[in-house]
């Protein structure tokens, strides 16, 4: 059975830049989105153009660059807004208005002092604007999260019959549970009538740590997009993980699913938007941070030494990373030592590696890591003649 593909939606130049000093200027966003545009995403939301002048130019110039991703602008349920929204895409080879409302109890009573009837008729009024001026109209239901289920259902089947193409169902909050929702989307697969005219978007955030696992949930049950942003980057605590996403299905091909992203350029592009944005990628972030093929456990690295899938599920390369990484620190073992050694030019044999290490232990445990000056200097210190 082939493949199904998973549409990536790329969100890292609106909600990423919606991180505290991370404001780009328009040359910065030209580069990430061509970077985004050659990394394959199939839908870059490149602003929110009503939001600045600013902004507004910034989606005018993605527009006129972008050759093959469908360019998208944010919008709320207000005409102005869609309008200027139609009036930045106008260049683009593949526009779509991305529009909505709140829909949880919360948004409301206490955004809007509105009632249910009020939010259908305003998302509706929304999309069929949007619908004016494109074909592509993406709705989101803020705060879907909590929405209530069948309350998100009537809403959706009214924004499909206005023509909406994309529904999106953002865990605004990042308060689901991956179960809860995937059982979400599973329930508007199952109960909005013209559901098979849409297709179902997961935009999740990670204040819980589950923005991840929470797209993967949607998509197993139904959900055919995911909206995310390069290193998570987002409001707040952050969003789902491009790369961690697509390597995800790749390493699980028995979901047949899968995206069309270039996972060699995920490094680098990850570097890139942590330059430009000034957002330091943590270490331990999975797919893209410094230490995800690094080893320190002598344990560890003996066995990545002998196969490197004893401890990795991801070639390094797949994701463009030169080669895994043996650091030297006090918890490294002789195999690790001898391995270093080697690839500086010293064949050491068992008995001068025993001296050897007695040595490197010596200097390991006064200092954080052991780097590649420093093993001659443990190597003369060993009196083994080599040096």
């Amino acid at each position: 059975m082939a493949q199904e593909h998973v549409q990536i939606f790329d969100t890292t130049l609106r909600d990423g830049e919606q991180v505290p000093g991370c404001k780009l200027d328009t040359k910065s966003k030209l580069i990430i989105a061509e970077r985004l545009d050659v990394l394959g995403v199939d839908i870059l939301e490149a602003g929110f153009p009503v939001s600045s002048p600013g902004d507004f130019n910034s989606v005018v110039e993605i527009s006129k660059l972008v050759k093959n991703a469908t360019v998208c602008g944010l919008t709320r349920a207000v005409e102005n807004d869609i309008k200027v929204a139609a009036n930045a895409l106008k260049d683009a080879k593949r526009p779509r208005i991305h529009t909505g409302i709140g829909t949880s109890e919360f948004h409301i009573k206490y955004k809007f002092n509105s009632n249910k009837d009020a939010i259908i008729e305003r998302a509706i009024a929304a999309v069929s604007y949007a619908k004016s001026f494109v074909k592509d109209v993406e709705f989101y239901a803020e705060d879907a999260g909590r929405t209530d289920n069948e309350f998100l259902a009537r809403v959706c089947e009214a924004v499909i019959k206005a023509g909406a193409t994309v529904l999106n169902i953002p865990d605004t909050t990042g308060y689901c549970l991956p179960e809860e929702y995937g059982a979400k989307i599973k329930y508007l697969k199952e109960n909005v009538t013209g559901i098979d005219k849409a297709v179902l978007s997961c935009h999740c955030h990670n204040d819980l740590g589950l923005a991840t696992a929470n797209s993967i949930a949607g998509i197993n049950n139904g959900a055919r997009q995911i909206e995310c942003t390069i290193n998570g980057i987002g409001e707040r605590a952050g969003n789902t993980s491009l790369e961690e996403v697509v390597m995800i299905l790749r390493q699980h091909p028995y979901l047949k699913l899968d995206t069309k992203i270039d996972s060699k350029l995920l490094y680098s592009t990850s570097q890139m938007v942590s330059d430009l944005m000034g957002m330091i990628v943590q270490p331990n972030k999975a797919i893209v941070g410094t230490n995800a093929f690094a080893h320190s456990s002598g344990i560890h690295q003996d066995g990545v030494i002998k196969n490197r899938e004893t401890y990795e599920i991801i070639n390094p390369h797949d994701v463009g990373v030169t080669e895994s990484a043996i650091i030297l620190t006090a918890r490294s073992g002789r195999a690790a030592l001898a391995y270093r050694a080697k690839n500086i030019g010293y064949e050491l044999e068992k008995l001068q590696l025993d001296k050897v290490y007695q040595e490197f232990l010596k200097l390991a445990d006064t200092q954080k890591e052991i780097t590649d000056k420093d093993i001659p200097t443990i190597i003369k210190a060993s009196n083994i003649g080599l040096i």
